[in-house]
């Protein structure tokens, strides 16, 4: 597991990405920094891989992060989503792999603001 910290104009979480190859490219490219877009209750950005990864679920938990395989992009669940389950988990469109977890409550990601900047840092 690695720990990572994620920033925005509007706060700071911690999170942790697990084992995996695709969590581990990512590891090693950080810092990085991109812009936002917002979905419902769900940030992605755009992170290209050269990891082959393919997506295994659509149903997430709130603060589960995601690889998308098929938009090269890092999803994070703050929240429902358009197409929420009838117990509120976020349901993506398109398959993703969970790959990591936010530590704690982050549903005040939602300040975020759909276009503004994000940054993924590495945390010791």
């Amino acid at each position: 597991m690695s720990n990572i910290k994620i920033r925005t104009r509007c706060g700071e979480w911690p999170a942790v990405l697990d084992d995996s190859d695709i969590s581990n490219e990512i590891w090693l490219s950080l810092p990085f920094s991109s812009d936002i877009n917002m979905l419902g209750s769900q940030i992605y950005f755009v992170m290209r891989s050269d990891t082959k990864v393919k997506g295994d679920s659509k149903t997430f938990e709130k603060g589960d992060i995601a690889y998308w395989p098929e938009a090269d992009a890092v999803c994070i669940f703050f929240g429902p989503t358009p197409l929420s389950a009838a117990d509120g988990r976020p349901v993506a469109a398109y398959p993703m792999k969970k790959i990591g977890r936010v530590n704690g409550e982050c549903s005040d990601m939602e300040m975020s603001g759909d276009r503004m900047r994000i940054t993924l840092e590495r945390s010791f």
